[in-house]
Order: C-alpha cells, then structure tokens, then sequence
C-alpha cells in the first residue's frame, strides 16, 4: 500500500495544469501512479548520501567550445562559378512574392 495518499482535488488540480479531461477510470490510475511516484522518492530520500559530490549530469562534461577559425575564406568567384545567373556578386533569383 502506497504511503502517500493522493486527494481528488490534487489529480483534478494536475489535470486542470495539464489541460487533460480524465475519465473517472484514469483518474484512479493517476493517483495510484503519482502515490507510486512519491512513495520511490521517500524511498530515495532515505539513502545515505554522505560525501557524495552533487552532479548536473551522470556523465562528465567538458568544455566541447572550439575555437571559430574561418577555413574556407571568402571565395565568393568560386561559389558563383555555376550560378545560372547573378547580379552585383550575388545569386539572383526569380521573385517569388509580388
């Protein structure tokens, strides 16, 4: 039997947050579901956490920033070298918008 007992106010109020209509069947199954919930986090409150370092992430991360080096220059002669056609160093295009 769960520890934590879960009012019909409280689910009526999650559904209203939710924006959910609940039948009467599923709001039963949402309260067992979230007196589940909160019973594992009671069950996890009570592990001895002493000297464990808190984390943001299970993973070690690091800096993954690189340097923003341009490599390909501008090369603007070579882009437009298949261009059908081109106005003032650019592509022209048919206008789509009137």
């Amino acid at each position: 039997m769960a520890k934590n007992v879960i009012s019909d106010e409280t689910i009526d109020y999650v559904g209203i947050l939710a924006k959910l209509e609940l039948s009467p069947e599923e709001k039963e199954q949402a309260k067992k579901d979230m007196a589940n919930m909160l019973d594992y986090i009671d069950m996890l409150n009570e592990l001895d956490t002493t000297g464990v370092e808190p984390m943001s992430h299970a993973f070690p991360l690091h800096n993954v920033f690189r340097e923003d080096v341009v490599v390909n220059g501008n090369d603007r002669e070579n882009m437009l070298a298949n261009a059908p056609d081109r106005k003032d160093g650019c592509y022209k295009v048919p206008k789509t918008v009137e």
